[in-house]
């Protein structure tokens, strides 16, 4: 999958991922930096990985940890400072949840300050860190 957004391309193609911009990132991040890199990088490897590039420097990421048939985890979402405030990570969260595979699907994440953004995608507080969402085919029964 690729899709074209303003000058960016988000792509679920691991092949593309810049483990270096992915590990410097988390490294400094409050959910993830204290987690050893070999961690990280097996992390990546049994992970349905998305990344955000501007030409061909990656500069967004995400990560979906799934069954594939009843329930999805979504973590390690970022976008580098730089780039934030222009609707691209809200672009990839859209394209990680309106995607077919995970329509039928329950969709759990953890944040601690991000919780307006995900709401506006059908996540709805479980705790003060955890959210999740009910499968949209269930809410339209």
């Amino acid at each position: 999958m690729e899709v074209l957004f303003k000058e960016y391309v988000i792509t679920d193609d691991k092949n593309r991922i810049n483990r270096k911009v992915v590990l410097d990132f988390l490294a400094q991040s409050y959910w993830a930096r204290r987690r050893p890199t070999e961690r990280i990088l097996k992390s990546i490897e049994n992970s349905h990985c998305y990344g955000v590039y501007h030409k061909d420097q990656q500069i967004g990421f995400a990560r979906v940890i799934t069954d594939e048939a009843t329930v999805f985890y979504l973590c390690d979402v970022f976008v580098l400072n730089e780039y934030q405030g222009q609707g691209i990570g809200k672009k990839l969260i859209e394209i990680i949840i309106n995607s077919k595979e995970y329509e039928w699907m329950t969709g759990i994440l953890g944040t601690l300050d991000a919780h307006g953004l995900y709401e506006q995608y059908g996540f709805e507080k479980d705790s003060n860190r955890f959210m999740r969402r009910v499968p949209q085919e269930i809410k339209k029964m």
